[in-house]
């Protein structure tokens, strides 16, 4: 009984940290005056001043950071390096 109990702990453990996989916040970081899209639920501490999320698809992301008014457009550089870290 205690491996089964054990075993439907385990199963359930990692069922959870599976369902933050694929997701994407956006993060006002205010050290550096941008907002980032990044891939782990932010801890809104220190230079994290806010976190907004979470979007299914990093295409969903950027749609919502272009409209959350505290977040500047980020420069053409800074999105082609975006795109390649894909």
């Amino acid at each position: 009984m205690k491996r089964l109990i054990f075993a439907g702990t385990l199963l359930l453990a990692s069922g959870t940290a599976s369902l933050a996989d694929g997701l994407f916040w956006v993060v006002g970081n205010r050290a550096t005056g941008k907002c980032n899209i990044v891939t782990s639920n932010p801890v809104i501490i220190g230079d994290v001043w806010f976190g907004d999320g979470p979007y299914k698809s990093k295409a969903d992301a950027k749609l919502a950071r272009s409209t959350i008014r505290a977040c500047p457009a980020p420069t053409p550089d800074e999105e082609k390096d975006e795109d390649s870290t894909n």
